[in-house]
């Protein structure tokens, strides 16, 4: 299995020596704006570690906002104890949440681990433990996001956290393409970022469940625009006048559901397109339904290392991304196709309907899995308990 970055393991072993038995009971906070039951790649990546972590033995907390005002401020799941504060607004993804700060002020913990950079939960929880002298990891997990305005200001905002985020103990990327980026766009020397890819696990699924020839394409990903599903949806008239039993499954939540479902309308594709979620608690359920597609697609304007394409190639599904950012390496490891980032409707009909007819076969390659993912993240803890943060 390969390792994600060996300067993030044991310096001899290459295993994680974290979390033996005579260890003391570490205490690890993980800070995030959104977890289960919100669905995505960073409320994916907190489950599959946070769970594994209690396991081992850690007291993990998970430290999140319930912008709603429904969900149990505290409850334990798989071992981890998850607290929930107030965020303000409820319909708008800004996460003001003064309780975030508040908690972190009146805790103790071995590790703060900040997950995720770009909401207004990052920069509370940085002060806080900046303020406290507490000892943190930030993983950027940096996305794209639907808003120009917003996509714009993105320069501003990391200028503008870089003097916090300098004062990290350690700094996480999930791929060598985010960690350039951020060293270049904050000012700071790239050797102080540990690379530690996103798992690629799922359930077993039967045999059965993967059908050769299979014509069903899954669009993959958060219902944003940036994601791209209108892209796939577009071009889906051209795929059907060549491969008439061609089926489209766009496969996720979120705000842009209904633009989406009217495109579909108005191209007549009803027949043909689906749109929907699986709960993210149907683990079993998504293995199985990706396993059954022909081809899984993500033309995404920006991903660091989607959780949601390494679960496809995980399932040994082939894949076909953007030429951009994050999936820009992937394909580049001749794990994925790709197409351009301006490609048209025509480009992506023929890049789909060439996967459906004669697909690339998925390299065996070794993919990062949330054990070796959490071993990583095991490692960097010690050495920042330690001392031996970059």
């Amino acid at each position: 299995m390969a390792t994600p970055d060996a300067t993030v393991v044991s310096r001899e072993t290459g295993e994680s020596e974290a979390f033996h038995a005579q260890q003391p009971r570490r205490r690890i906070l993980m800070v995030a704006a959104r977890y289960f039951p919100f669905m995505g790649g960073i409320e994916t990546h907190i489950h599959e570690v946070g769970t594994r972590l209690a396991a081992r033995g850690c007291d993990v907390t998970v430290l999140t906002t319930d912008p709603s005002g429904t969900w149990p401020t505290e409850e334990t799941v798989s071992g981890m104890r998850v607290r929930r504060v107030k965020a303000w607004p409820a319909r708008r993804d800004y996460y003001l949440a003064p309780g975030i700060f508040t908690t972190l002020m009146n805790g103790s913990w071995d590790v703060v681990h900040i997950q995720g950079y770009n909401t207004f939960v990052a920069p509370l929880a940085l002060m806080a433990a900046d303020r406290r002298g507490l000892r943190t990891v930030l993983t950027f997990h940096s996305g794209g996001h639907s808003s120009r305005f917003r996509q714009s200001i993105r320069g501003v905002q990391q200028a503008l956290l870089a003097p916090l985020v300098a004062r990290v103990s350690q700094l996480v990327a999930v791929s060598a393409f985010e960690a350039d980026l951020f060293s270049r766009r904050m000012g700071l020397p790239r050797e102080r970022f540990a690379v530690i890819p996103n798992g690629a696990s799922m359930p077993k699924v039967p045999a059965q469940a993967t059908q050769a020839g299979s014509h069903l394409v899954i669009s993959i990903g958060r219902l944003e625009r940036y994601k791209g599903h209108h892209k796939v949806i577009e071009a889906f008239p051209a795929v059907l006048r060549r491969v008439p039993d061609a089926r489209l499954r766009v496969l996720g939540e979120g705000p842009y559901e209904r633009p989406l479902a009217e495109l579909v309308r108005k191209l007549g594709l009803e027949r043909y397109v689906t749109i929907g979620a699986i709960p993210p608690g149907e683990r079993g359920r998504l293995a199985s339904v990706v396993s059954g597609a022909g081809l899984v697609v993500l033309l995404s304007e920006y991903e660091a290392h989607p959780v949601a394409v390494m679960e496809a190639l995980a399932l040994r599904r082939p894949v076909l991304v953007s030429d951009t950012s994050g999936l820009h390496e992937l394909a580049q490891k001749g794990l994925c196709q790709s197409v351009p980032m301006d490609a048209g409707k025509a480009e992506i009909a023929d890049a789909m309907v060439e996967e459906l007819l004669a697909p690339h076969a998925v390299p065996e390659a070794s993919l990062p899995d949330w054990d070796s993912c959490t071993d990583a993240l095991a490692a960097v803890y010690e050495d920042v308990i330690n001392g031996r943060g970059r």
